[in-house]
């Protein structure tokens, strides 16, 4: 455990980025879980947006990604939701999906229009996004109205050719620390089961989705084997792959062109089915 604090404190320190300009911050709950309430300056309207940091599940939190996900919401000028879901190993699989969906069914609860509501998670929380989003449409729950995964770990089995053709490309992960990863969260759990993977999902009835991702990824694959699965299964998708660009590269907004464009192309999504 205490090499997971270190893995845990080394991940804050270089994932965390200042605030931007504008956005206050107030902390709250939603799901019966601590969350992050992020609003830019001048987001005066109904709509919300439900974030999901990444991190492995077991990485991570709001205040880790308080920067990424305040400069998503500045730039769609929405305010937005980041909630502290349980992490594995101590609260393992399926936790998060349990928090997510809590989370989720809390804002409709609470009166916030599904057509006001979107969500979006980078890596692990990109999976949790479209976990949260087949929870709730099996619960009978209405659709938000769109969702945005940046470079969403979609697949725990670990069987995309790019865990293979993109080693040693892939300046962050190895195959082996990316099936390290998906053990810890999982413990004894099938990882191949939808929730745990939704690559592997039915995901009819799902809102419009964008998903952005790098080439250079090992999750390359968890990307393009999800979109084409979701047009299969009848869903509104784009998916944008950046050449020569690592795992969720929009962090390095404001330093990266590549990585600017492609906030502004997500915070346009959402801002065009809000």
């Amino acid at each position: 455990m205490s090499d997971l604090a270190t893995q845990r404190d080394a991940f804050a320190a270089i994932i965390s980025r200042p605030l931007p300009e504008g956005v206050t911050v107030r902390r709250t709950v939603l799901g019966g879980r601590p969350t992050l309430d992020l609003e830019p300056a001048g987001a005066t309207g109904p709509a919300r947006l439900l974030f999901f940091h990444g991190g492995s599940y077991a990485l991570g939190s709001p205040d880790t990604h308080a920067g990424f996900t305040g400069e998503l919401a500045r730039r769609a000028g929405v305010r937005a939701l980041s909630v502290d879901y349980r992490l594995a190993p101590e609260q393992p699989f399926p936790a998060a999906v349990e928090d997510g969906f809590a989370a989720y069914r809390d804002l409709l609860d609470s009166g916030t229009d599904p057509r006001n509501l979107v969500l979006a998670g980078d890596s692990a929380g990109g999976g949790l996004v479209l976990a949260t989003l087949l929870q709730a449409r099996d619960a009978g729950l209405p659709m938000p109205a769109a969702a945005v995964l940046f470079s969403p770990w979609t697949d725990l089995t670990v069987s995309g050719g790019s865990a293979v053709s993109k080693e040693g490309i892939d300046p962050i992960f190895t195959k082996a620390g990316i099936r390290d990863g998906a053990d810890l969260y999982l413990g004894a759990a099938d990882p191949a089961q939808p929730l745990a993977s939704p690559v592997f999902a039915d995901l009819t009835g799902l809102p419009p989705l964008l998903i952005q991702v790098g080439a250079s990824e090992l999750l390359l694959d968890d990307s393009v084997r999800l979109a084409g699965r979701a047009g299969a299964d009848d869903v509104d998708v784009t998916l944008e792959v950046g050449a020569r660009l690592t795992h969720v590269f929009q962090l390095d907004f404001a330093t990266n062109p590549a990585a600017d464009a492609a906030l502004d192309r997500a915070a346009r999504f959402l801002t065009a089915h809000l």
